[in-house]
């Protein structure tokens, strides 16, 4: 409800998508003359307000505002529901739709709906391919000016927030405050019914969906259904092919945000996280607790359908393909269909010929980035898979699979001709020459 008319005819115009006010300088248009108004400070370059405490300049007297947060510390607004605290009113308007999942924003293009009114405006430059944000240093291009302000620490190195323990470097006080977490081991939210605990709100929310079953999200496109608003979101991009997130330094795109912040770790040689037994060095802790589970054996992913066990939940998620027959991707050469776009990318490279992974040692190429790892442990002579019955090393998985068969006595492969059997495929292959020479 609105208490004025005038009030209700702006709320409208959300509904509407009517634009009434153009920019003089590059056309675009706004609904509201207070949104063209700062608008056009990005074409004058404006800024009046400056911050006492860091000399930062602002165009904007509310921008300001919300910058002294960052010294002050001051979280005013407070989530009901998670009790999670925000530094301005826009971050936790946006917060509380977690919770109501509340998708106001819909593409007039394509109907995809939004949560947030700048992740609609970012969609749009999809449609429109605009990009009015300019770096004056570089001249680079970008659709949105929160791309164009990260991108602008490259030059400026403007960083004001330090991690104690490992002297890391953030934008802002709340990357910070997420990143301690990793050092502190901190993890305040604790599932009720299993008892596992998280050091982050929207994780343990996805978690309690697991024990619930719940899966209100629906996939216009396919009509598969999600637990959760995050997993549909990410699956819809299976249907559109947006890939919304760009490096910065190699301008190389990709559909999901961890995607890119994993593809990151390729432009630094930062690594803080020493594993214990064999000192192999990680960039980040969860890569290190991963990795872990080589040395304890641990499988806490295990499959409802035929009990299967897994180390990690990507394995255990490619694994549950098995029991479904959907295959939406196609190969438009050969027609071979893929459950996942990403297997019918790696699957194109035997059309194309396409090597994109480069041993820096001896320059071999590799269609895949695991089989340049499985390779480079030959010249690092690393060996991370231990037997643990004789402590003998492997350099790989199935090595160690393999071996284990001399121990426990498994002959899975049996000889058509003579029902002889053997520990390995290879031997299998020498002994069936046997029978081939014969009827020569």
């Amino acid at each position: 409800m609105f208490s004025r008319s005038g009030h209700l005819k702006q709320h409208t115009i959300i509904h509407t998508g009517e634009k009434t006010y153009e920019c003089e300088v590059c056309d675009k248009m706004f609904s509201r003359s207070g949104h063209l108004k700062r608008h056009t400070i990005i074409h004058t370059g404006e800024k009046t307000y400056e911050c006492e405490v860091c000399d930062k300049m602002f165009s904007r007297k509310e921008n300001l505002k919300r910058h002294t947060r960052i010294h002050t510390g001051e979280e005013p607004h407070e989530c009901e529901v998670c009790y999670k605290m925000f530094i301005n009113s826009e971050n936790f308007k946006q917060h509380i739709r977690i919770h109501t999942g509340e998708i106001p924003f819909k593409c007039k293009v394509c109907a995809k709906l939004f949560d947030q009114s700048l992740d609609l405006e970012l969609h749009m430059s999809i449609h429109t391919g605009e990009n009015p944000y300019k770096c004056e240093v570089c001249g680079k291009m970008f659709n949105q000016s929160r791309f164009l302000k990260r991108h602008m620490n490259i030059h400026t190195r403007e960083k004001l927030w330090k991690c104690k323990v490992c002297d890391k470097i953030f934008i802002s006080n709340q990357n910070l405050k997420q990143h301690t977490i990793t050092h502190t081991g901190e993890k305040p939210f604790k599932c009720e019914v299993c008892d596992k605990i998280f050091s982050r709100i929207d994780r343990f929310k996805r978690h309690t969906i697991t024990h619930t079953g719940e899966k209100p999200y629906k996939c216009e496109v396919c009509d598969k259904i999600f637990s959760c608003n995050y997993n549909l979101k990410r699956h819809t991009i299976t249907h559109t092919g947006e890939k919304p997130f760009k490096c910065e330094v190699c301008d190389k795109i990709f559909s999901r945000f961890d995607n890119l912040k994993q593809h990151m770790i390729i432009h630094t040689e930062e690594k803080h996280f020493k594993c214990e037994v064999c000192d192999k060095m990680f960039k980040h802790s969860e890569s290190l607790k991963l990795h872990m589970r080589i040395h304890t054996g641990e499988q806490p992913y295990k499959c409802e359908v035929c009990d299967k066990i897994f180390s990690r939940f990507d394995n255990i998620k490619r694994h549950m393909i098995i029991h479904t027959e959907e295959k939406p991707f196609k190969c438009e050469v050969c027609d071979k269909m893929f459950k996942h776009s990403e297997s019918l990318k790696h699957h194109m490279r035997i059309h194309t010929g396409e090597q994109p992974y480069k041993c820096e040692v001896c320059d071999k190429m590799f269609k895949h980035s695991e089989s340049l790892k499985r390779h480079m442990r030959i010249h690092t002579g690393e060996q991370p898979y231990k037997c643990e019955v004789c402590d003998k090393m492997f350099n790989q998985s199935r090595g160690l699979k393999q071996h284990m068969r001399i121990h426990i006595g498994e002959q899975p492969y049996k000889c058509e001709v003579c029902d002889k059997i053997f520990t390995h495929c290879g031997s299998l292959k020498w002994h069936m020459k046997i029978h081939t020479e014969k009827k020569t």
